[in-house]
């Protein structure tokens, strides 16, 4: 058994030791991946632990099971409070990822899920950076696997059975050399990572897959749209050609687990001059300053933990 990340799992309604929180191996979302799940970060601001749009996590969340035809057995309130009694319980004073995942229970083999049991469970454990070499880029490839979406499924569901889409892709990106995989949609246009959203800049001209697309939206997709927005630079949601790659001077990753990341290559050819450019690292400093309480335009997005917003000092935008 690997080593235990958190002393304590939140588990139908209840805070229970690590160990304690297992699931059957007859349970239908193992079988068949119903469930769905979310992915949220928590920061050390201070002496506080700041929770980034909990709400909007969970409020996704709730929205990806009514696409499948299940209700949650708890409401959006009790979710976002487990998760803080949960971080309290095991008196987390870091930076933290946090899974809330709802899946099917125990039945037998019928694919049907409608009659399943519904459980949920929380899991929060310390976390810093998804990649290692995060801070200096990544070199990425086009994935020869196309993103799966409608009308096949609801490809703006964060459902469990999508991600072996991005697996697929994900493990054929690492044999290839390369730190992350690309997707293109059904129709040859781009669409988004193994787990993030995509944005490119040419021109100054900063643009990103719209929802047709057949991206999940992101939340920290919304979050740095909101930020460009401030800034008033020229911004559009539209269709990406694959070819465009190749010619843009800037591209970036959004995400939960990546937060903002340069993109170096694609494909191994160079994205600009090879180094995060000055668009991708504005949008960087001011994404980490908001996650932190650094923009007091958006606090509202963070929900403390110990009760101490008095200590996150926030400041205005420097770039404003």
């Amino acid at each position: 058994m690997s080593k235990p990340l958190a002393k304590y799992v939140w588990f139908d309604g209840e805070i229970v030791p690590w160990e304690k929180a297992t699931v059957h191996v007859l349970a239908h979302a193992l079988h068949y991946g119903t469930g769905v799940f979310e992915g949220i970060r928590a920061y050390k601001a201070e002496d506080e632990v700041v929770v980034f749009r909990l709400r909007e996590h969970i409020k996704r969340m709730v929205e990806s099971a009514k696409l499948y035809g299940f209700d949650l057995p708890y409401s959006d309130e009790e979710m976002c409070d487990a998760v803080i009694k949960l971080i309290q319980k095991n008196d987390f004073h870091s930076s933290l990822y946090i899974r809330p995942i709802a899946f099917k229970g125990v039945a037998g083999i019928s694919l049907d899920p409608r009659p399943i049991p519904t459980s949920v469970s929380i899991i929060a454990f310390p976390f810093e950076k998804y990649f290692s070499n995060e801070k200096l880029g990544l070199n990425i490839n086009v994935s020869s696997w196309r993103r799966i979406g409608e009308p096949a499924v609801p490809g703006i569901a964060k459902a469990c059975g999508h991600y072996i889409n991005s697996a697929l892709a994900r493990a054929e990106s690492g044999d290839a050399g390369f730190d992350e995989a690309l997707f293109l949609n059904s129709g040859g246009n781009v669409c988004e990572g193994t787990g993030e959203n995509i944005f490119i800049v040419k021109d100054e001209q900063i643009a990103t897959p719209g929802l047709t697309s057949g991206i999940l939206n992101g939340i920290t997709r919304q979050t740095v749209i909101a930020l460009i927005r401030d800034w008033e630079l020229p911004f559009t949601e539209r269709d990406i050609a694959r070819s465009e790659l190749y010619t843009c001077d800037e591209a970036f990753f959004t995400g939960t687990a990546v937060e903002v990341a340069s993109i170096l290559s694609i494909d191994r050819k160079r994205v600009g001059d090879g180094k995060p450019g000055p668009v991708t690292r504005r949008v960087k400093e001011a994404y980490e300053q908001t996650v932190k309480g650094l923009n007091s335009k958006y606090l509202r997005y963070l929900t403390p933990v110990y009760g101490r917003q008095q200590v996150v000092r926030a400041t205005s935008d420097p770039h404003r």
